[in-house]
């Protein structure tokens, strides 16, 4: 029998417009329970102590636009690697917030959006202590962690100039590497035999794949697909041409969102619960809300959807724990931390639940969490216009 699942259902802390833009990924720290790290379209890195709330800190000079993915270091967790659409992968000391350019795909410049190269998908490989990093041109890179500087030429692993969002190394067996991209493909490789067309096995969707990961044990595909669809695949070593289940879930997003990404919950023995933010609103008392889902794969059936009558944002990005019964979001600029209702009582019984507010409150929304603004998508135009204020001061 499945042992029953444990729902983080309660919002326990938060801290509001932490970010001063959307927030784009989170990761916990691999060893210190209580540090969560977030990024978010400013290119900024934020650490945040959640146990004692107040401890945070927001790192923005180590990119100057969208932090994509965030790793930490497998053989030092206080140094983390960041892959961001400014075409750099960083490694920053956390303590002094240092960092350390590893690669530059733009070593040029900017001329262009045609030319510019934005870095997405990333993980590491620690056998061989290697990061991997996929940009929106369909090619992957590898960079030498040991040496910190890139190792090998590029490969193209999806079509050529379609963006490959996710990267994924097998937990237990970490030659096996899946990517996913805008091709609409998700695909199996060997790191040990990487070359254009060399594919294991092409998983082929109807649409954009927004993520695709394996599960713990390393045996499941779980893939969010924009067709509002979650795809899962029981076992790498069966039939892989088909999926065992398509979930229908709405997760179809505009531009002005961070997209939705179904992620495994890494505590459950079962491998049959994931997490996953939805869409579309529905009416709760008066309230329109949008919950975050927990769905049981193995059935499709909603185990539970949280919400709080405070949160009118949408929550695309989700990281439940490894370790405790914890569940992060991003919404919008805020980070909420949610734990099981029992626990967050008791917690509450021994100190006040904490919000902490960062900047200025909207007069509309000042009994709310966060605000309802999401700001545009487009990677470029920000670069852009850094590009033309370094030119003009040459000029001047």
């Amino acid at each position: 029998m499945k042992p029953a699942h444990v729902i983080p259902d309660q919002v326990n802390c938060a801290v509001i417009r932490y970010h001063s833009r959307r927030v784009t990924c989170l990761e916990f720290h691999p060893t210190n329970n209580h540090i969560l790290l977030s990024g978010d379209k400013k290119g900024q890195v934020g650490v945040w102590d959640f146990y004692k709330v107040s401890e945070k800190i927001v790192y923005g000079n180590i990119h100057s636009c969208i932090v994509n993915n965030i790793r930490f270091n497998p053989t030092n967790d206080g140094t983390v690697y960041a892959a961001s659409s400014d075409g750099t992968v960083s490694c920053t000391d956390l303590e002094t917030g240092l960092a350390l350019s590893l690669m530059n795909v733009n070593p040029n410049g900017w001329h262009g959006p045609r030319t510019w190269r934005m870095l997405y998908g990333m993980d590491i490989n620690p056998e061989k202590g290697v990061v991997l990093v996929a940009d929106n041109f369909g090619f992957l890179y590898l960079v030498d962690a040991r040496t910190n500087s890139r190792s090998g030429e590029a490969i193209l692993i999806h079509r050529k100039g379609s963006k490959v969002v996710g990267l994924h190394c097998n937990p237990i067996q970490p030659e096996l590497l899946l990517s996913c991209g805008n091709d609409h493909f998700a695909r199996i490789w060997d790191i040990r035999r990487l070359e254009a067309g060399s594919s294991l096995c092409d998983l082929p969707h109807k649409r954009v794949v927004n993520s695709a990961y394996f599960s713990p044990s390393g045996s499941k595909i779980l893939t969010t697909s924009q067709d509002n669809r979650l795809r899962i695949w029981d076992s790498i070593f069966g039939n892989l041409d088909s999926p065992s289940r398509e979930i229908v879930h709405s997760h179809d997003f505009n531009r002005h969102l961070t997209p939705f990404r179904a992620e495994w919950d890494p505590k459950d023995p079962s491998e049959s619960l994931a997490v996953i933010g939805r869409y579309i609103s529905e009416n709760y008392n008066g309230a329109a809300l949008h919950p975050i889902d927990f769905i049981d794969i193995t059935t499709g059936q909603l185990v539970a959807e949280v919400m709080d009558p405070n949160i009118t944002t949408i929550s695309p990005v989700n990281k439940l724990h490894p370790r405790d019964d914890v569940l992060a979001s991003g919404s919008s600029r805020s980070i909420f931390i949610w734990r099981p209702k029992e626990k967050s009582e008791l917690v509450e019984q021994k100190e006040e639940m904490k919000i902490i507010v960062c900047g200025k409150a909207d007069k509309k929304q000042k009994h709310k969490f966060g605000d309802e603004s999401e700001d545009s998508d487009d990677d470029t135009s920000k670069l852009k216009r850094k590009n033309v204020r370094s030119k003009k001061s040459r000029k001047s």
